[in-house]
């Protein structure tokens, strides 16, 4: 077995000593080892990025973060090959979904290092000689926690931005990508410009101490956690002790509004990627399609027919069109999700379910499922299920299809599918979402927000706004007086 992957902290690889093992969720086999962080690492990251803050130029030189910014774009694209075999051998993406992970991390970082050179503040004379500036200045360490699900695009959306502004970081990443995350930390260790303790990483094992120390550190005033809406609530309280600044995307539950006049053939692919992609591990996956009456059974029959044809398997076959859940627990748990469904009354348009055949038996695979609702307030409707499952629903009237929409704790991301010019944009305006696509699924942009309403989170990330969490806005008065005449 290879050597054991380590955490970097001050540009340096730092052992813990506690050596764990990355598992293939295709195949169940072991991969590598890696060393889950101590709370000794961990308090060592924190001082490190503090001194690091206070003694080093990275905080007043826009230019060298900018130069930073742009070298590591640079790296991001040279490794991506490495990074999307990694990404698909333990987070089991198929090729194209880790391509298409790894192809947004250049262009979000460019994006930051613009917006390092060009943000600016603003200056008035207020009255006679009397002079009054806004200037920004980086809140200092900036403590992110990054989610197995995305691990290379969601730890860069928050990273970018952090950097940007000017803040040193500690980023702690998910033990079920550790593989991933050490050769994202050859990326940062790579970066010539970056100066030494401005990022420094550590992987750390479910119920580890890491993220509680980052969340009570006095010595970091802000945190940019992505992850779910249950540890967001606790993350928020525990914060509160310190009035930390925070920016959170949390759960999300997807509403997919069809139309009758919409043109399903081609919403019928779009509808089937949104269930499947990423295996359904995805915060803004579209698993609630509420349908028009006219419209209903067509989709129901037609989608169905797609989703029981979706060919699971490994990111090793190129004709698998779904890989595998993350692991094992997090299958029995969906398949649970789902029994618990059909028994509270839910119908069974396509049941998946747990593949048991031949080799897929050895690997965490889940079969997409569509099961058909009338109860709006069942928990497979309302509650985040995190895997390839869906519910349809039927609505008659516009009105009725906002309120089944709106009728949710979450408020992440919604789809409006219509023919008509103005329906769509009539409906989104209503919907108590953060991104409404039209005719459309998951089409996000760097230099457009993302974000939750309700239990989504606060905040956003992507966009200028994203900088909002790392910065500290300061107002500078300065009576000058005037020429005396």
């Amino acid at each position: 077995m290879k050597t054991a992957k380590l955490n970097l902290i001050n540009n340096e690889w730092v052992d813990s000593g506690d050596h764990q093992e990355s598992i293939n969720p295709a195949t169940g086999e072991v991969i590598g080892t890696w060393a889950n962080a101590t709370s000794k690492n961990v308090a060592s990251a924190i001082n490190v990025a503090v001194k690091t803050f206070k003694e080093s130029a990275w905080k007043d030189d826009r230019h060298l973060r900018a130069k930073a910014l742009n070298e590591m774009a640079d790296l991001f694209e040279a490794y991506t090959e490495r990074l999307i075999d990694i990404l698909s051998l333990e987070n089991g993406k198929l090729k194209g979904e880790a391509a298409f992970e790894v192809s947004m991390c250049p262009a979000k970082l460019r994006y930051y290092a613009s917006l390092t050179l060009t943000s600016s503040g603003r200056a008035l004379e207020t009255s006679p000689g009397s002079f009054s500036m806004v200037v920004s200045q980086p809140i200092g360490v900036a403590g992110i926690i990054a989610p197995w699900n995305s691990p290379v695009v969601l730890l860069i959306r928050s990273l970018a931005p952090a950097l940007a502004a000017g803040c040193t970081t500690v980023i702690k990443m998910p033990a079920p990508t550790a593989l991933v995350n050490a050769m994202l930390s050859e990326i940062f260790k790579s970066t010539k410009s970056l100066p030494a303790g401005v990022i420094n990483l550590f992987t750390e094992a479910a119920g580890g101490e890491g993220s509680h120390m980052l969340i009570m550190s006095k010595d970091i005033p802000t945190i940019s956690y992505t992850g779910s809406t249950k540890v967001g609530k606790i993350l928020m309280s525990d914060m509160s002790q310190n009035l930390k600044r925070f920016g959170f995307e949390l759960g999300g539950k997807t509403p997919m509004l069809v139309f009758n006049d919409v043109d399903l053939d081609r919403a019928l692919p779009i509808l089937e990627k949104a269930i499947t992609v990423f295996a359904g591990q995805f915060c803004m996956t579209g698993s609630r399609i509420l349908v028009q009456s006219g419209i209903a059974e067509r989709l129901k029959s037609e989608l169905g027919k797609r989703l029981a044809a979706v060919k699971v398997g490994p990111a090793s076959d190129p004709s698998s069109d779904m890989g595998p859940i993350i692991d094992k627990p997090n299958v029995m748990r969906i398949n649970k999700v789902v029994d618990e469904a059909i028994a509270a009354g839910a119908k069974v348009i396509v049941r998946g379910g747990p593949a048991t055949d031949g080799a897929l038996s050895k690997g965490a695979f889940y079969r997409p499922t569509l099961l058909e609702v009338n109860d709006n307030s069942m928990s497979i409707v309302q509650e985040e299920t995190f895997g390839p499952v869906a519910t349809i629903q039927v609505f008659n009237t516009e009105a009725e299809a906002i309120a089944l929409a709106n009728d949710n704790i979450y408020g992440l991301a919604a789809s409006v599918w219509s023919s008509n010019v103005d329906l769509p944009l009539r409906v989104a305006r209503e919907l108590d979402a953060g991104t409404v696509w039209i005719n459309d699924w998951a089409q996000i942009n760097d230099e457009f927000e993302e974000g939750g309403f309700k239990q989504s989170g606060p905040r956003r990330l992507n966009g200028e706004a994203a900088m909002d969490d790392f910065l500290e806005i300061k107002h500078i008065y300065h009576n000058a007086g005037i020429v005396s005449r």
